[in-house]
């Protein structure tokens, strides 16, 4: 079978390099976004999927928009038998869906139609979800709308971030997009439509997701510091500055504050004893914290952060 692979990040390149290892597949092209400006110093570089294809002498475009005229054109030249698309970064115009035979295959990293969007896997930690997959579909005009071709499940695990669940999700992938190919080849898979009244989004996340609103229980910002890990994180103000902080739920019975006092602290009050630093959240719960990044310094332990900070009693976050 003749194959496009069209992705960018780093969650793409597990279904590449597993592509590459198949005698029945052969993946005569790579698309991938432009060349970008990263880090600090905005240095150009490549994208995951780029590296990769590279090391395998695969031929890269990178076309600044995949709905211009040379794409069209490249794609009618390779005449690919399937495209395998994965977290490009950008929407496949109706004109070229019907360029390869097999469509448009994409790799989706949940359960359609539930978390359709750019971010499944966030959104779903940040959600409590207990369940996260994968869906194999056959791409069409609409956002995440297409007809479905395979899924698997998988667990998400109680304390798992959104990197370590991506990474376990591509793995993954990467043997299910194989799987789905194949099946197309042998019209042993039965496509079926979507329920469209059961779909929810994962929208793109934006900064202003990760300022924590103290009033939300403590597992569900503990949910919230997974799921935007590593951006855009969960942040709130001390003394007016911004600050990025990582910590843990704890029971009451742990925390040497009685229920009393923590029922009638402000969300946000801050309790301090010789040995943790918990801070009051909504339905009388406690988060734990472990770490905080004050703007314009480094990471230090909570503790590291109080003895510094000399709180006083009553000192709250977010209270500003």
């Amino acid at each position: 079978m003749r194959l496009v692979f069209c992705g960018t990040p780093q969650f793409a390149v597990p279904s590449l390099l597993h592509l590459l290892k198949q005698r029945d597949l052969k993946v005569e092209a790579v698309i991938t976004q432009p060349d970008r400006p990263s880090g600090r110093g905005r240095e150009i570089s490549f994208s995951a999927v780029k590296t990769a294809a590279l090391a395998a002498s695969l031929p890269v475009y990178q076309p600044e928009k995949i709905r211009s005229p040379e794409v069209y054109d490249l794609l009618q030249r390779l005449a690919p038998d399937a495209i395998v698309i994965i977290a490009y970064g950008q929407i496949i115009p109706a004109r070229l869906l019907p360029v390869p035979t097999l469509g448009w295959i994409n790799l989706h990293a949940s359960l359609l139609p539930r978390y359709r969007g750019a971010a499944p896997i966030n959104w779903a930690i940040v959600n409590g979800e207990t369940q996260s997959g994968l869906t194999t579909m056959r791409i069409d005009a609409g956002m995440d709308t297409g007809d479905i071709l395979l899924q698997q499940k998988l667990q998400i695990a109680p304390n798992e971030t959104a990197p370590q669940l991506a990474a376990r999700l591509s793995e993954s992938g990467a043997s299910l997009m194989a799987k789905t190919l194949r099946g197309l080849a042998s019209a042993t898979i039965v496509a079926h439509q979507q329920n469209h009244a059961e779909a929810t989004h994962a929208p793109i996340l934006k900064k202003e997701d990760g300022r924590i609103d103290w009033n939300l229980t403590a597992p569900e910002i503990y949910n919230r510091i997974r799921g935007f890990d590593p951006w855009p994180g969960t942040f709130t103000t001390f003394r007016g500055h911004t600050c990025h902080i990582w910590g843990v739920p704890v029971s009451n019975d742990s925390a040497r504050v009685d229920i009393a006092t923590i029922r009638s602290a402000l969300p946000g009050t801050i309790f301090q004893d010789s040995a943790n630093l918990d801070v009051a959240c909504g339905g009388t719960t406690l988060l734990r914290l472990s770490a905080v990044k004050v703007e314009g310094r480094k990471q230090v332990s909570a503790a590291e952060f109080a003895n510094g900070a000399r709180l006083t009693r009553g000192e709250r976050l977010g209270n500003s």
